[in-house]
């Protein structure tokens, strides 16, 4: 399942999630944690806007360990990421020139990142990525993480073409597509 907190420090050109730059319900962490045992789902995702932002993200992140789940938490990496426990697996979104907040990357934390961890980008366009690739490669991402992704943005990048550059280059990363939207429609919430 997704908590998914408000809240955004970026503004990315391309963002599908504007909504939770403002919008949401104010809910305890008990309210939440109560919200994760009715669905009785094991692996709870953390993610926002930009999840580290709320100062309780991390305590939050505590109980759902403590309660068994295994817990993801997708941040843009912008913040420092090792404020999470230990046992959270970091889902870090580096940010592409094309998104127009690449200078808000913080580079500090590949070297805070796990071997359970994973590494995002989304891709606009070619130039996104050829630095996605030569990041990628600088810092020998595909070895030090889980798994590399590499997202198109849903409505200006095409798949199949990010997928051929791929395999042309021969990456050892994972090609990522937002299903929820190819199921739901691109503009279906809570999914």
């Amino acid at each position: 399942m997704f908590v998914r907190l408000t809240g955004c420090n970026l503004r990315c050109v391309w963002c599908d999630t504007e909504y939770a730059f403002h919008h949401g319900a104010k809910m305890t962490i008990a309210e939440i944690l109560g919200k994760c045992d009715e669905l009785v789902c094991p692996l709870v995702q953390i993610t926002g806007g930009e999840p580290l932002l709320q100062k309780e993200c991390s305590t939050l992140a505590k109980r759902l360990l403590e309660r068994g789940k295994t817990v993801l938490c997708e941040t843009s990496g912008a913040l420092p990421i090792d404020v999470l426990p230990a046992g959270v697996i970091k889902i870090m979104d580096i940010k592409c020139p094309a998104s127009g907040e690449c200078d808000k990357n913080d580079w500090s934390n590949i070297d805070r990142l796990s071997a359970r961890d994973e590494v995002k980008f989304v891709i606009a366009d070619r130039g996104d990525y050829e630095w996605s690739r030569d990041i990628v490669a600088r810092y020998d991402l595909a070895s030090r993480c889980n798994a590399v992704l590499f997202s198109p943005v849903f409505s200006d990048m095409d798949g199949r073409r990010l997928a051929e550059w791929i395999l042309e280059d021969g990456l050892q990363v994972r090609l990522q597509l937002q299903l929820h939207k190819l199921i739901w429609g691109a503009d279906a919430k809570g999914v």
